[in-house]
């Protein structure tokens, strides 16, 4: 879990630029990748709230289990990234901590839009040198931001 340590909530995200990074991020992969905005987590937090959220939105059925989900929790500030198991075999714990200080300081600045495809195609990057698109790349999930 990830706190942006800023006192306004995320306004004003530009929904289309998200939902084309991750376009663009999957067309270069295999793999998946999910934006979930969340209104709270209430008192089990950002991380085990992602965790319940990869899981409803099916993120560990995909073939080779390399979704990604960025989960960011609107009213909390706060945020989580989530890689499933076939990701993780490829980075490390490093990995995640770098894109999650990044992030971090584009969502103090109030780049929120901008934070979250940073995100997006980091792990983007990261998908595509593991899991490179090859002359079949279904679209498991959609790729429209989740709400709950």
């Amino acid at each position: 879990m990830f706190s942006f340590l800023r006192k306004r909530a995320v306004s004003n995200l530009d929904e289309k630029v998200i939902v084309d990074a991750i376009r663009g991020a999957e067309s270069l992969s295999r793999a998946e990748i999910r934006v979930h905005l969340a209104d709270k987590t209430g008192k089990i937090g950002a991380l085990e709230s992602a965790k319940k959220i990869f899981e409803k939105l099916g993120m560990h059925r995909t073939e080779m289990r390399n979704g990604v989900l960025i989960f960011v929790c609107l009213k909390e500030r706060k945020f989580a990234i989530i890689g499933d198991v076939g990701i993780h075999q490829f980075v490390s714990d490093t990995f995640w901590d770098d894109i999650k200080t990044e992030m971090q300081e584009l969502m103090r600045q109030g780049k929120h839009t901008e934070a979250i495809c940073h995100g997006i195609n980091r792990a983007g990057e990261k998908l595509q040198l593991h899991f490179p698109a090859g002359n079949q790349n279904p679209n498991e999930l959609s790729n429209e931001i989740s709400r709950d």
